[in-house]
């Protein structure tokens, strides 16, 4: 499995190297990467994060789409500041989401790390939502939660994939600071 999993790893730092650099390329990259890793999951009892991979092929592409806007390419999204109430209210659905989908497989499914999966799978949803809007916050979000991920994928002897997830960590700094610097940043 190792070899597929390299493969999804270095599909993953160029998709997210990619989205760092505003290239739509990065949403049909990344669709190919998580249909992988939706496989990998299946087999190490992941399934929340498993589940996490059907959703991020569906906000894949809802990114592309976004970010080209077919025949309307001057509606492009530009990158821009969430306002603390949607801030607040995302992370709250974070939360909402990781409490429901943890209960549920800690409850009915044979899950390895039920609730640590559950919970980096509900935040991931809303950061990749919130790239996919080009929202600023995604990436110190997609920090923490890259962080996180490092440790799950030690414990589940996954070693490319953490190691993946410790290249996504540093590229997420590196956009949250390349965004911010943007001039195209549009401010609430």
């Amino acid at each position: 499995m190792s070899g597929l999993e390299l493969i999804a790893a270095v599909l993953g730092v160029t998709a997210v190297w990619l989205t760092v650099k505003q290239n739509a390329w990065c949403w049909p990259i990344g669709l190919v990467m998580v249909l992988i890793y939706g496989w990998l999951f299946y087999e190490v009892k992941l399934y929340s994060g498993m589940l996490l991979q059907l959703a991020y092929a569906i906000l894949q592409v809802y990114g592309w789409w976004q970010w080209k806007r077919p025949g309307h390419a001057e509606d492009a999204r530009q990158i821009t500041r969430l306002r603390r109430p949607a801030w607040l209210v995302g992370l709250a659905g974070g939360v909402l989401l990781s409490a429901t989908l943890g209960a549920a497989m800690a409850t009915w499914t044979d899950a390895a790390l039920p609730w640590l999966d559950a919970t980096l799978t509900g935040f991931s949803l809303v950061a990749q939502l919130w790239m996919a809007q080009k929202r600023l916050q995604c990436w110190p979000l997609w920090v923490v939660v890259d962080i996180v991920y490092v440790g799950q994928y030690l414990h589940q002897q996954l070693y490319f994939t953490a190691g993946f997830f410790a290249v996504l960590t540093l590229i997420a700094v590196r956009g949250w600071l390349e965004w911010r610097r943007d001039p195209a940043l549009v401010q609430p």
